[in-house]
């Protein structure tokens, strides 16, 4: 398949260009540097992803009662400043190393679209360490719903195509297989997977999905997608969609 049929590219955000799981990680260890120390990566993953079932509200008011969840499950520090400081913390994430460059070079040859499950505070935080590569994007709170609901995937389809955009040129690009990559996938959009936790057992901080659902192209950094797609153009014209 080639990537010169697709105009647009969709791209989850958190966990696909922003690196999420360290930004947990170190938060919840820098606040509660002795409690935390002999915790791994997975006691810590456990009960965020609860927390964050249980509080989906908007990324940048919910986190605080995801950490309180947290901190009451590993008996780490609990009190109100504690969580108001990881809540902060959750603009600060950092951009995975490849990220920024990666979608430099992409958005000269297509257009970039962010649908994040972050609210839109959170959203232009992360936007702005990433260099604001973006042409439009979506957050939940503007969809109504998060991923994986087809509804906001219906929602950017809407917004897309009132831009002269088809699904069939779309290629959604994400690291979730649980909130991305299934239900693009089963919607009928073309998907590529960045298994940004490729060599690591489990899924970290992202809910286990259903089944594993096979990609239409595999990475395992964005970087990579952007070296296929430039050996695939050769010396072609940038993609007009992206102008």
């Amino acid at each position: 398949m080639a990537f010169e049929r697709f105009k647009v590219l969709t791209f989850d955000v958190v966990g696909t260009l922003i690196d999420f799981e360290k930004g947990v990680l170190d938060s919840v260890r820098a606040l509660n540097p002795d409690a935390a120390k002999d915790l791994s990566d997975d006691d810590i993953f456990k009960p965020y992803v609860e927390g964050r079932d249980l509080f989906p509200g908007r990324s940048s008011q919910a986190m605080a009662d995801v950490y309180r969840h947290l901190a009451g499950k590993l008996g780490l520090d609990a009190a109100d400043n504690t969580a108001a400081s990881f809540q902060a913390r959750i603009l600060q994430h950092p951009a995975f190393p490849d990220s920024v460059e990666a979608l430099k070079r992409l958005r000269s040859r297509f257009r970039l679209v962010a649908m994040t499950n972050a609210d839109r505070v959170t959203f232009q935080s992360y936007s702005h360490t990433l260099d604001n590569p973006f042409h439009d994007s979506v957050t939940a709170d503007e969809a109504g719903t998060p991923k994986p609901s087809p509804l906001f995937f219906a929602f950017n389809r809407g917004r897309q195509s009132a831009h002269g955009f088809k699904q069939e040129e779309i290629l959604h690009v994400a690291q979730s297989q649980y909130h991305d990559i299934g239900v693009a996938r089963e919607l009928g959009y073309k998907v590529c997977w960045i298994e940004r936790r490729q060599g690591q057992k489990g899924f970290g901080g992202s809910p286990v999905p259903p089944q594993v659902t096979k990609p239409d192209f595999h990475f395992s950094t964005l970087a990579q997608l952007a070296d296929a797609i430039e050996a695939e153009a050769g010396t072609a014209v940038p993609n007009r969609a992206a102008a």
